[in-house]
């Protein structure tokens, strides 16, 4: 709570302090220059007791904010010597000081002034200097003298810049894969055996085959199995509904047994007699009349002939058009390939796989390939993106996509990897590091101290380094 508390007042107050410089006889001892909220606070001390001043002549001190052509006067301190003095209090309107700041009569001038002023402050004023400037008046108000000394060179210090660190995900063993897909293989009512040329069963029958064609082609892959899942439509009693779902589906299995001769128990089949589920999907999108009704059915416990029969007698306009328009293709074989990729361990050869066939590497071959990018580089960012699409739902790829993005300055990006990367202390700091990127450091500190409070050691010097951005210990010149 106390580290949170001196942040907040830090953020509310963004101070620098440095050392005394002299102007001509006027020494600035110490000097702070500081946002507070809405506005820009200037106090220094000002050490006039070496301060010079003839009678005729007034010496007008003033502080300025500067950035390229744009500047703002603050409060002046004069110091009139006596014949000024006089002729200033008759003659007001001329003098180069007013009821705004702060004037002395030479012999009436105390050896130290403590200086303070306040001014709104405007976007142009971040990259500001703070310059001290003494002007020499003589006789007629003309300014026979005029020089200046830079106090802060830049107000505030450039933003904190957070070490962003990348996990390494771990390697896999094996590099299991898989690809999945649906076919529509046609049969004749009522028959189970598989023809090629019935209706269009040549280009179903082609999605099957031509996906295990483009997996046996790699060289690089081994198909390790084959999975078919039939299913059939709920018209019909159920009975006959499981008896035809699974003998097409052993139809179909030992069709592609016949084509490639794989070894016995590579295919492995399962069934549903009705895809109820298929179908409950299919009413819930769609514009039924009936359709609340029809889906309460549906998801209601009665036995799947009951369900068919409630449907067709009180809503046969509705279950003829699920006939034309769902039933077939509620009767599908869905098969997944599953296949191992070899290891790729020269970087050459990662990076034309990540160029051609990005699904191929591990997230671990990533990593070993973004080693040898620079740091921030164009390369380095699209290779997170790309692992990231590869890996949508995997927390290390999330987690350094989240990185990847704040390195681009793209924060909302950032934020929406790190939701999906998990609630590790990593994730913590890393949320910390958006905030200090955006520079609300308050919001970061939670994070921050999260992070180091369950070991992240990177958090210490990014908590440190914050604070040190706002607040520079002022530091007082030796006399």
């Amino acid at each position: 709570m106390k580290r949170y508390l001196t942040i907040l007042a830090a953020m509310l107050a963004g101070t620098l302090a440095l050392t005394a410089q002299t102007v001509n006889g006027v020494k600035v001892e110490s000097y702070t220059m500081e946002r507070s909220g809405d506005f820009v606070i200037v106090d220094m001390n000002i050490d006039l007791s070496d301060l010079e001043v003839k009678g005729t002549e007034a010496v007008v001190l003033t502080p300025h904010i500067v950035r390229d052509s744009q500047s703002v006067a603050l409060k002046s301190v004069g110091v009139y010597g006596r014949n000024r003095h006089f002729y200033y209090l008759r003659n007001e309107d001329k003098a180069p000081t007013n009821n705004k700041d702060l004037t002395f009569r030479r012999n009436k001038t105390p050896n130290m002034v403590e200086y303070h002023a306040v001014v709104p402050f405007e976007e142009w004023m971040d990259g500001c200097q703070l310059v001290f400037e003494r002007a020499d008046c003589g006789c007629n108000n003309s300014v026979v003298g005029k020089e200046g000394n830079i106090l802060i060179n830049r107000f505030p210090l450039e933003p904190y810049k957070p070490e962003l660190i990348y996990i390494r995900p771990q390697a896999e063993k094996t590099k299991t894969r898989q690809i999945s897909g649906r076919a529509y293989v046609d049969f004749p009512v009522n028959k189970m055996a598989i023809n090629p040329s019935y209706r269009n069963n040549v280009v179903e029958l082609a999605k099957i085959t031509g996906t295990i064609d483009s997996v046996k082609a790699d060289s690089d892959i081994t198909i390790t199995k084959l999975t078919i899942k039939g299913f059939a439509s709920p018209e019909s009693p159920f009975k006959n509904n499981e008896r035809l779902a699974k003998g097409r589906t052993e139809a179909l299995k030992k069709y592609v047994e016949n084509l490639y001769h794989f070894g016995e128990g590579f295919i492995t089949t399962s069934y549903e007699a009705e895809d109820w589920a298929g179908l409950e999907r299919f009413v819930e999108n769609s514009q039924l009349e009936n359709r609340d009704a029809i889906l309460e059915i549906i998801r209601s416990s009665e036995q799947p002939d009951r369900k068919e029969q409630l449907i067709m007698g009180k809503y046969p306009a509705d279950y003829k058009y699920l006939l034309i328009n769902c039933y077939p293709a509620l009767r599908h074989s869905d098969y997944t390939i599953e296949y191992n990729v070899r290891q790729y361990n020269d970087v050459k050869d990662i990076e034309r796989i990540m160029t051609t066939a990005p699904q191929k590497l591990s997230l671990a071959e990533f990593y070993i390939l973004a080693g040898t990018y620079e740091s921030g580089s164009a390369e380095l960012n699209e290779l997170w993106e790309i692992a990231v699409r590869m890996y949508p739902n995997d927390e290390v790829a999330n987690f350094n996509a989240a990185n990847s993005a704040m390195d681009k300055g793209d924060y909302e990006r950032a934020i929406k990897y790190l939701d999906k990367a998990g609630n590790s202390p990593m994730v913590s700091y890393s949320r910390g590091c958006v905030e200090v990127l955006r520079e609300d450091y308050v919001a970061a500190l939670p994070y921050l101290e999260d992070a180091e409070k369950q070991g992240v050691k990177e958090a210490t010097p990014v908590i440190e380094g914050i604070s040190s951005h706002w607040k520079v210990t002022q530091h007082k010149a030796n006399r």
